[in-house]
């Protein structure tokens, strides 16, 4: 379990595919690889990923093809977002986050207003029940807090504002029109949503 609170901007140095899926291998100096064991979760750009072994500043892990199929940007080099799992006591700064990657949305645009960014995704029909006015979205692991939901017969549209501490510790402001990023939805919009089609189901 994760919150959304980028630790640190790491780095995929290297892919390998394999028949199975892929493995990579990511620069971590911070959040500090003495922190982490063969073993323990981390989110990589939202998705939750196991540490299969560690070399220096570096840490492998491996991607199943389902992983690689509803994430973006994790079988390529470049920026990854980084955050440690959960541990008992912790603060939880964003909202409650699992690591299990949704699917993948499509940035539209990222424009300046004043000091901040206007980030704008669109998120394929399957999520659209689940994203709404002031509720949570991670975005490529980033905990955020949507602005305005345009409905749309192919999916939705959202809009963010980037403030620029979130533009200074995470990748978000290096995003552009056209790249794709790692959605998870909010877990109490995703049981909402359930409780109210069972209670139409019933009623009909």
């Amino acid at each position: 379990m994760f919150t959304g609170i980028v630790q640190a901007v790491g780095r995929i140095e290297r892919v390998e595919r394999r028949a199975t899926g892929a493995h990579v291998v990511v620069q971590a100096a911070q959040p500090g690889v003495s922190d982490l064991a063969v073993g323990d979760s981390i989110a990589v750009n939202g998705c939750c990923l196991t540490v299969t072994a560690i070399d220096g500043s570096r840490f492998h892990a491996d991607l199943s093809e389902e992983t690689l199929a509803r994430t973006a940007n994790l079988d390529r080099c470049g920026p990854v977002n980084l955050e440690l799992a959960l541990a008992v006591g912790d603060r939880i700064g964003g909202h409650l986050v699992s690591g299990h990657v949704d699917a993948a949305g499509t940035v539209v645009g990222l424009a300046a207003v004043g000091s901040s960014r206007e980030l704008r995704v669109r998120a394929p029909a399957s999520l659209a029940p689940y994203l709404a006015f002031k509720g949570s979205l991670a975005v490529d692991g980033v905990s955020l807090t949507i602005n305005r939901v345009q409905d749309m017969e192919d999916g939705c549209e959202v809009t963010i504002n980037l403030i620029p501490h979130t533009l200074d510790v995470t990748t978000l402001g290096q995003l552009a029109a056209g790249q794709q990023v790692n959605l998870e939805v909010d877990s109490l919009a995703r049981y909402a949503e359930r409780i109210v089609s069972l209670i139409a189901s019933s009623s009909d």
